[in-house]
């Protein structure tokens, strides 16, 4: 064989291993752009809310049939239904016509579709919604959970074990668990959510206990309907500070006028009373706490546990959120990771 010929041999050698490392590269390259994207739609994401048409919520509710209402309350009366193409049923919120009336240039869709990407297991996501002349709705998973106004206030027969409705009274354990839940739920609205979502009223009758006693936020957000009327027709007083007044102008909700309404419903689950338009109950419960008369404060309708401890703790905790101005309140943070503590005590 020439010299020639070696050469061109050699040289045919080199292309080829040339062609085989850009082929390489190559393929590396594909498969290395194609691993986030694999990875990306594997990820669960959350979906922005429906959009209904009014016929279809009609359908849904036997035309607002009232043997459908399953709670009224101070934006609207909801409904229990099942949408079309849907196997569950969803809890169906119609708003008060006269508040829709005082908000008839608000950006409804837009709000909705905001609020429905808030997606935790501590809130109740928001599904839906349905805007016509008139009329606003927002739809919201059901899943037959009961609030827990009903099983602190309501729920009066029943003596700490199983009733004849097949609910019980929530035993002090199930109570510091609902407390750590309600609050990881307004700290992901809080602190998460971006921007930040604020509730507008933190209370019992807004927070629904599902079927493994897990407390989940609903209505939050929806504050924004109410911002025409006098407090007296808010449902607010009593779950509010004192700052959210000044005089007569409102000085509106934030995230410090969410914790007070934690305080005052961690009162509620220490207590067992239920809290009035006036406050009484934080004005009664303040000086017991303070003065450590548990023995008086707490719910009476349970027996005290072997270790106060925790309960002491809560106390606290619901002390620091009502007794003090918005500056020196502690953060929806503080308070999540004091009770998330107690929580995981009781492992």
């Amino acid at each position: 064989m020439s010299g020639g010929e070696i050469i061109i041999i050699y040289n045919v050698i080199l292309a080829i291993l040339a062609i085989i490392i850009i082929c390489l590269v190559i393929l590396l390259f594909i498969c290395c752009k194609k691993k986030p994207i694999k990875a990306e739609e594997t990820l669960p994401t959350k979906q922005i809310a429906c959009s209904y048409s009014l016929m279809d919520i009609h359908g849904a509710t036997d035309g607002f049939n009232y043997r459908r209402i399953i709670g009224q309350g101070r934006i609207g009366s909801v409904y229990v239904g099942i949408l079309p193409n849907g196997d569950q049923q969803v809890a169906i919120k119609r708003i008060h016509p006269r508040l829709v009336l005082s908000n008839a240039g608000f950006g409804f869709t837009s709000m909705m579709k905001w609020l429905s990407l808030a997606y935790h297991p501590n809130i109740v996501p928001i599904l839906g919604f349905s805007e016509a002349p008139g009329e606003r709705i927002v739809v919201t998973e059901f899943g037959g959970m009961l609030s827990l106004d009903f099983y602190l206030h309501q729920n009066r027969d029943h003596d700490g074990g199983a009733g004849s409705g097949g609910t019980s009274l929530l035993d002090w354990n199930c109570r510091l668990r609902v407390a750590a839940g309600i609050a990881r739920g307004i700290e992901y609205l809080h602190e998460v959510m971006a921007p930040h979502i604020v509730h507008g009223c933190i209370k019992p009758s807004n927070i629904l206990i599902d079927v493994n006693f897990c407390a989940r936020v609903c209505d939050y957000g929806l504050y924004f309907f109410l911002t025409c009327y006098d407090k007296r027709e808010l449902g607010l007083m009593g779950y509010v500070d004192d700052e959210y007044w000044i005089g007569n102008e409102k000085r509106g909700c934030s995230k410090e006028s969410d914790v007070y309404g934690l305080g005052v419903v961690l009162l509620e689950l220490l207590s067992g009373r239920k809290c009035d338009q006036e406050s009484l109950l934080v004005k009664w419960a303040l000086p017991l706490i303070k003065e450590m008369k548990f023995g008086e404060f707490l719910d009476n309708r349970l027996m005290l546990p072997s270790d106060i401890r925790p309960l002491v703790r809560l106390s606290k905790v619901a002390l620091a959120c009502v007794g003090n101005s918005r500056k020196s309140r502690p953060s929806i943070v503080q308070v999540a990771n004091i009770l998330n503590s107690l929580e995981v005590g009781l492992l």
